[in-house]
């Protein structure tokens, strides 16, 4: 039965292999976290096991096959389903039931993730969340990355526009014009995190942004002027 390595680290039980599931299993496997993987396919649990020895084919999800297998020892469950939502709509019921700590669930539509929400799991839509990230590095070419963390909170990461090198902070005032704040800024890589309101602007430097997507958009439309 899995069990916990160290009670200071989180343990996590990722259900289902698919795009999204397998990438996610990969990438905590990566930086050494405790990890469980089920899935009903034995190709890619056998990759898995290369990764982390708890990894199990399981046919069923039902509470009782859920149980041998230790997942209601991890922390976070992450329920990586999307095809079958009556398969997904149940093991997350199952895993809640097990008062693991935190339950999330992949949701491939506005229901499906209003029916998981409601049986108490934090709710993910991958594929809208990537697409809202493409849209909104197509909008503006100078957006290196983009990341909503809420419907009010966005962070960019965006190049420099060379009407702004020479101009400092102060000047710019980027929080009373757009209501966006500067988290740091880069510069050949040195990350400078605080910034002084005298901080002049300089060729190749990278701005982390903070502020709703209307502010980042209105921003983006003023410098396009």
């Amino acid at each position: 039965m899995f069990k916990k390595s160290n009670v200071d680290d989180l343990t996590y039980g990722i259900v289902g292999l698919g795009r999204f599931g397998y990438a996610l299993a990969m990438e905590l496997a990566q930086a050494d976290a405790d990890l469980i993987v089920l899935d009903e396919n034995e190709e890619k649990i056998r990759e898995l096991r290369e990764m982390t020895e708890n990894a199990f084919v399981v046919k069923n999800l039902d509470k009782k096959t859920l149980c041998e297998t230790g997942i209601q020892n991890c922390d976070v469950a992450v329920v990586c389903i999307g095809e079958h939502m009556d398969t997904s709509i149940l093991t997350v019921l199952n895993l809640v039931s097990m008062n693991i700590p935190k339950v999330i669930a992949k949701a491939t539509s506005a229901e499906h993730g209003i029916i998981l929400e409601k049986l108490g799991a934090e709710v993910v839509y991958p594929e809208r969340d990537m697409a809202v990230r493409l849209a909104n590095r197509l909008e503006a070419a100078r957006v290196l990355d983009f990341v909503q963390l809420s419907e009010k909170i966005n962070v960019s990461k965006m190049q420099i526009p060379q009407k702004l090198e020479g101009k400092t902070v102060v000047e710019l005032n980027l929080r009373s014009k757009f209501g966006l704040n500067i988290i740091a800024i880069e510069n050949s890589g040195t990350v400078t995190e605080i910034i002084s309101p005298a901080y002049t602007f300089r060729k190749n430097d990278i701005l982390y942004l903070v502020g709703s997507k209307e502010g980042l958009f209105k921003f983006n439309q003023w410098i396009e002027k």
